[in-house]
């Protein structure tokens, strides 16, 4: 038989119905053909009758060998001593073992560093900042210019030129530019201040985004760049396309029709720099202003 359900009530309260009812029919049935007769377990009757047990409250004793107050103190004075306070509690336990001194167990030691939320990296090592992505926005010519080296293929193998390239952003006008053999600071000291000189940059008008390679993070870019008043820029370390204006330049350059697989010397590939860049600035990309 089923359980008999009594409609336009809850579930507790049905269920509180159906054990009174059983409580009517006991003394005349019997606990057994009352609960049949009802369709309700004997278990649920009998459980049900049992006085409702209060938990008892657990008091946590404290262990007979645990540390006193003043020996805590004691453990954490060592622990944030200056001949500790960059060593773990396992390298302090052994050390002041082999002094014999015994304080309480390296556990211990770690228990108590939890508990005062001193439980990170305990050694002074460098922490990595969070690099932000840079944003380069520009709304005119000579607000933001990109800069990057590229290597030119020389004569023979081993043999490179490394062109400097300045562009603006908002024009992809190519500002200032030079081919060396080879790659210094100071080279790039010398293209930036001239491409400043001849757009005629004001303090505080121009920032000049670069990646993090040696030119560009040197001190003599980054003292020119102060006398000069402006801003740097820089992309986040191991990040290779937060520079993509100086790459899809360089990515033009290189895959033209007229770009040679080598250079046959300094002379040769300045002098096919020079007819790229004509073309570059003023059929290519015509200037915005």
């Amino acid at each position: 038989m089923g359980t008999l359900w009594v409609s336009g009530v809850s579930r507790e309260d049905g269920r509180r119905i159906m054990m009174d009812s059983v409580q009517e029919l006991a003394p005349l049935l019997g606990v057994g053909p009352a609960c049949t007769a009802l369709g309700v377990p004997r278990s649920t009757v009998y459980r049900r009758q049992r006085p409702v047990r209060q938990p008892r409250p657990t008091v946590r004793q404290a262990h007979p060998r645990a540390l006193s107050p003043a020996e805590q103190t004691g453990v954490r004075d060592a622990l944030n001593s200056e001949r500790f306070v960059d060593q773990a509690p396992r390298t302090v336990y052994a050390t002041l073992l082999d002094e014999g001194v015994y304080l309480c167990h390296w556990r211990t030691m770690y228990r108590l560093l939890r508990a005062d939320a001193a439980t990170r990296e305990r050694r002074a090592i460098r922490r990595h900042p969070v690099y932000t992505r840079p944003e380069l926005l520009a709304t005119a010519p000579c607000q933001v210019w990109s800069w990057d080296i590229t290597k030119l293929r020389g004569p023979q193998p081993g043999i490179w030129y490394s062109l400097y390239v300045v562009i603006d952003i908002f024009s992809r006008m190519i500002v200032g530019w030079l081919l060396a053999d080879h790659e210094e600071a100071l080279l790039a000291e010398q293209v930036l201040a001239g491409a400043c000189q001849r757009e005629g940059i004001a303090p505080d008008q121009l920032t000049i985004h670069a990646d993090r390679g040696a030119p560009m993070t040197s001190k003599a870019v980054a003292e020119l760049l102060i006398d000069l008043g402006v801003r740097r820029s820089h992309s986040r370390p191991t990040v290779s396309n937060d520079n993509p204006y100086s790459e899809a330049q360089f990515k033009t350059m290189k895959y033209g029709p007229t770009y040679p697989d080598r250079f046959a010397s300094l002379a040769d590939a300045r002098a096919w720099v020079t007819t790229f860049v004509q073309w570059y600035n003023h059929e290519h990309r015509v200037p915005s202003g």
